[in-house]
């Protein structure tokens, strides 16, 4: 196959993945509306992309034992699930996207501490930018500052700053064996998911699952099928396009979900959402093309 193919066909493979998280808030509130909260439709779906993954690699799990960062990246990844995911069923979804795609900016403040790469100037003016949107998103006529005032905030926040974790420890891992570092997510997922939502239970905030019923039974599966799929294409993808490339082509994310979300009346997209929207997606653009910078080291 040609290179010019090849490119095409894994940045269709990063739409992809792209397209199924940014429609992912719908099968999760349609779960929600049958009784099975977030948390436990988290858990169920990673759950058996998991069981495939170790059907497939049984032994990938024995990485873990000589390779303790991979725990790290299972709990990242599985608070970037538990956040995202209860967050879009409780929230407006276009507010949740924007400020889970705050994590350009926690990028940076995470390489510095994990990597050793100190901040240029034009990625602490990125961070700011960032900040400036996030801060008009937040700020409502009610709230004297800027800060998270519901717990869908909260969670998109938590969930942004997981996943900048996630992108950092998987380049920290780029040697490591994919089915472990698959592994380390899936499972995330699902023991995160579990964990927070057996708290949620004891706190009054979350029930327990229903009893099995062939209609959200049925969705789990196909929305697991989904979620499987959109990591292949991540890994396929990422893996044949330059960085900035993939940074540009992950951002449709935020279309789908807008576009859906709007269409069928689970957003309202007030104008200071627009304004804050718009400097948090000027802030990832840039930071996608950052050939400019000179990272300094140290």
């Amino acid at each position: 196959m040609s290179p010019g193919r090849v490119s095409a066909l894994a940045a269709w493979a990063l739409v992809l993945n792209a397209f199924v998280w940014g429609v992912s808030w719908y099968p999760f509130r349609v779960l929600e509306d049958a009784g099975l909260h977030a948390l436990w439709s988290t858990a169920l779906i990673y759950g058996l992309c998991l069981a495939g993954l170790l059907i497939w690699r049984p032994s990938a799990w024995r990485h873990f034992g000589h390779t303790p960062q991979l725990w790290l990246l299972l709990i990242a990844s599985g608070l970037t699930n538990v956040g995202f995911n209860w967050a879009v069923t409780v929230g407006d979804v276009v507010r949740v996207v924007l400020l889970f795609y705050l994590m350009p900016a926690w990028s940076v403040l995470l390489a510095w501490a994990l990597l050793g790469e100190r901040p240029t100037r034009n990625s602490l003016a990125r961070l700011l930018l960032a900040l400036l949107g996030v801060m008009i998103v937040l700020k409502t006529p009610e709230s004297p500052w800027p800060v998270p005032a519901s717990l869908p905030d909260g969670l998109a926040l938590l969930g942004g700053f997981a996943f900048a974790l996630t992108n950092i420890l998987l380049l920290k891992l780029k040697d490591t064996a994919e089915e472990a570092r698959m592994v380390a997510m899936f499972g995330g997922g699902t023991v995160l998911a579990v964990l927070v939502g057996a708290l949620g239970h004891a706190g009054g905030l979350v029930a327990w699952p229903p009893a099995p019923a062939w209609g959200w039974v049925v969705l789990v599966l196909l929305t697991g099928v989904g979620f499987l799929l959109a990591n292949l294409g991540l890994q396929y993808g990422a893996a044949r396009l330059p960085a900035a490339t993939t940074a540009l082509v992950m951002l449709t994310e935020v279309v789908f979900a807008s576009v859906s979300s709007v269409l069928l009346g689970a957003a309202d997209l007030q104008l200071r959402t627009q304004l804050g929207g718009t400097l948090i997606l000027l802030a990832a653009l840039w930071a996608a093309q950052r050939g400019d910078d000179s990272t300094q080291s140290g």
